[in-house]
């Protein structure tokens, strides 16, 4: 918009001819001086346009930098809310890394069906599904139990095989920073480091219950329901230590004795004291 020449009125000032203009800057000359002001902010109240179709053309202007200037306050007012909303869940997660309190049974056995045997490993990650009845019916599960002590072993079992033939895959810790009483989506994402998957050949020589048995019916080799368990701490360390010896790899074995010391000492477990597994198979 060219505003050079163009006569107007200021409060103070009186009557002027603008010599200067810029996006952000007006020169205007008085009778006895010239003088800078702020653009477009000196007109409405302090200055006016003479010329009333420059005037309206220059009304719109000043109400689009005004709309832009309200939209961009509105986004820096949802940053700063964004913000506090993360600082209080900061505070919330702070809390509860530095309250919590062992559970013995923080481990979680996930039952993976035969799409989940790939994207398990590929992702690195399971979801524990979603509620079925009450006021939360489709909501994802939260996995409550789980912590940064936690791991999740993943097992499979063909649908022509018997329960006592289910099979251990694998087994991750949780990510550094998860709690699973903050867990909105039901994703159970893996540690950075500490994941082991075992190879069929592995696989087949680790039976899940050798090592799980539920102590109210110790002689049932039975799933029911459901994606996943929790089971006992002591009974993943026991997994984690026999993968240690099954592991040929110099590398692979490494890394899972890195793994069981890890987790160990993550669930305050004392290997020298570990006893052997005792599950259900082992009592048949």
């Amino acid at each position: 918009m060219n505003l050079i020449n163009k006569k107007v009125t200021h409060e103070r000032f009186g009557m002027g001819s603008i010599v200067k203009h810029n996006d952000s800057s007006i020169e205007i000359h008085f009778a006895s001086e010239s003088k800078k002001f702020v653009f477009p902010d000196v007109f409405g109240k302090h200055l006016k346009l003479h010329d009333k179709s420059d005037a309206n053309s220059l009304e719109k202007i000043i109400q689009k930098k005004e709309m832009e200037q309200k939209k961009e306050e509105w986004k820096k007012e949802e940053e700063k809310q964004l913000q506090r909303k993360n600082q209080e869940l900061r505070l919330e997660h702070e809390k509860l890394m530095k309250n919590h309190k062992l559970h013995t049974e923080s481990q979680m056995v996930f039952w993976c069906d035969t799409e989940e045997q790939n994207s398990s490993f590929s992702e690195w990650k399971v979801f524990s599904g979603v509620i079925k009845s009450g006021n939360n019916k489709g909501k994802p599960n939260k996995p409550i139990r789980l912590h940064q002590n936690s791991a999740v072993l993943l097992t499979a079992i063909d649908s022509s095989m018997p329960e006592k033939d289910r099979r251990i895959l694998g087994v991750y810790m949780v990510n550094e920073d998860f709690i699973g009483k903050l867990c909105e989506d039901g994703n159970i994402p893996a540690h950075s480091k500490y994941r082991l998957q075992l190879t069929e050949q592995e696989s087949d020589q680790m039976l899940f219950w050798e090592y799980y048995v539920n102590e109210k019916s110790p002689q049932k080799i039975t799933w029911n329901t459901g994606k996943y368990r929790y089971f006992e701490n002591s009974w993943l360390a026991q997994i984690l230590l026999d993968i240690v010896s099954l592991k040929s790899d110099p590398k692979e074995r490494e890394l899972a004795q890195q793994f069981f010391e890890h987790f160990c000492k993550m669930n305050q477990i004392t290997d020298q004291e570990l006893p052997k597994p005792n599950g259900a198979l082992m009592r048949i």
